[in-house]
């Protein structure tokens, strides 16, 4: 036995050696790297009260409704500063909210990989068109390009039609009958949509209020959210034993035994890995982004008579006394609603930031800036950038009208993002909320019962009202405004 156990000890002892070698050389290559960026990013102006090696990690509020006006509060605080930086534990971001610091990252094919918090999306999304990069991501985006051509669309306005008709059942029900929260009615019909559409599936979400797949949606977008600005969280090990990693991984597989059996019909060699990857992503970014603006323009248009008696001025024009679906040419004449549309993402844009990873060194405003920094865009400030939106926290859909928009830079505004990763889904997105939207107001006056102040907007990975969007609806018919 003697012999036998001093056998083993052997290898034991160089088996010992080699990790503890391993994690020294990990350490100072993580440390070098670290100490690296730490002094070429010592001109950039940073926030207030960073420390090393734990940088600004511990003065991000937890709560998600806090969080997010912390970030707005950040933003204004800083609005005349050239460039901000902040640290979360030694990982370095650039906070991006004026066009010309955002336009040199979105504008460079270099900086297509989104950034490091990106990755605790991978285990839900995988490595799917929102969340890839490189050759994948090049690949994938090639191949899915195609079904967001304006023909297939066309052909799914009869599914979005069809949706519209049961939402306008059950909010007539609603009418006359007081304030009520619309926010979940409306994502049961967008879930609709996207289920039909994207994967040819019936679900029925609109008859099932209580839905599932969106309540774990919520869910895990909170979870993610919240570990992506806590880096004490961000080793696997530390998450599953002693943060949220066991819920993460309940609610993973709701959301997961949602999509494993759709599948795409175009003809395309794709593994059933790949497959999940773009259907996970596509029922994610297809419902609750056009969800949320949605119900914003519900909100906005019910604290705006003015504008809404144009939006149901226009839709008269257009439709007249009939009550018939929606069809392309009509979404070309609906010019006023697309300019609410467009003002409502301004204010209330539906991914309120979202990160890349720099690919190469860089100059951003006159700063230099290193290769693997990560650039956060802060699209809710960039829209209200006094300089292109005068009065911005003011709804004036009058903004997006041809003649006003001359002259501004095209990266001072980017619900949609921008460069090459701008949203596949964009022209899906504006095409069901013109339906949605214009059912909706052909059927019903709108009013709004919460003010600006009271909507406390929750800034997760997609921008939502913390306690819904509350409204009275009452029955029209196409001759009254």
């Amino acid at each position: 036995m003697a012999v036998l156990a001093g056998s083993y000890s052997i290898p034991l002892i160089g088996v010992s050696l080699f990790i503890a070698a391993l994690t020294y050389i990990t350490y100072k290559l993580l440390l070098s790297s670290y100490v690296h960026k730490w002094f070429q990013m010592k001109p950039i102006p940073e926030l207030e009260g960073t420390y090393p090696f734990i940088g600004n990690a511990l003065q991000f509020k937890t709560n998600a409704g806090d969080f997010f006006k912390q970030i707005v509060e950040i933003t204004t605080e800083y609005s005349n500063v050239p460039l901000l930086k902040f640290w979360l534990g030694t990982v370095p971001f650039l906070v991006l909210f004026h066009a010309e610091t955002v336009e040199p990252v979105l504008n460079n094919p270099i900086h297509i990989e989104k950034a490091l918090i990106y990755s605790f999306l991978h285990p839900w999304l995988g490595t799917g068109l929102l969340t890839s990069t490189g050759p994948k991501w090049r690949q994938r985006r090639k191949m899915l390009t195609p079904t967001f051509h304006f023909s297939i669309l066309t052909d799914f306005l009869e599914v979005m039609n069809e949706q519209t008709e049961i939402l306008v059942e059950k909010l007539n029900k609603m009418a006359g009958k007081g304030p009520f929260n619309c926010f979940s009615d409306v994502t049961l019909c967008a879930l609709d949509i996207i289920c039909e559409t994207a994967m040819g599936k019936k679900i029925y979400a609109q008859s099932n209020s209580e839905s599932e797949y969106v309540k774990s949606v919520y869910k895990m977008s909170d979870i993610i959210s919240r570990r992506q600005r806590t880096p004490w969280f961000w080793s696997g090990f530390v998450y599953n034993y002693f943060g949220e990693g066991r819920e993460h991984d309940k609610i993973l597989k709701i959301l997961h035994s949602f999509t494993y059996n759709a599948t795409y019909e175009d003809g395309n060699k794709m593994t059933h890995q790949d497959i999940q990857e773009e259907v996970d992503t596509f029922m994610f970014e297809g419902h609750d982004t056009t969800a949320a603006a949605m119900n914003w323009v519900l909100h906005l248009l019910g604290s705006h008579p003015e504008a809404q008696s144009k939006v149901q001025q226009e839709l008269q024009e257009v439709f007249g006394t009939s009550d018939r679906p929606v069809n392309t040419e009509d979404l070309k004449k609906l010019r006023y609603l697309d300019c609410v549309i467009k003002e409502a993402l301004r204010l209330f844009p539906s991914v309120p930031f979202f990160g890349r990873n720099l690919g190469e060194d860089c100059h951003i405003n006159g700063f230099k800036v290193p290769k693997g920094a990560n650039a956060v865009v802060v699209t809710y400030a960039l829209h209200r950038d006094p300089r292109y939106f005068p009065d911005p926290e003011e709804f004036r859909p009058e903004r997006f009208l041809p003649e006003n928009s001359t002259g501004r830079p095209p990266y001072a505004y980017v619900p949609f993002s921008a460069g090459l990763r701008n949203c596949i889904g964009q022209r899906f997105a504006m095409m069901e909320e013109k339906v949605v939207l214009s059912t909706i107001l052909r059927n019903f006056n709108v009013e709004a019962c919460q003010t600006r102040e009271e909507l406390r907007p929750v800034g997760e990975l997609i921008l939502r009202p913390e306690k819904g969007i509350w409204i009275k609806l009452e029955k029209r018919t196409p001759q009254t405004s």
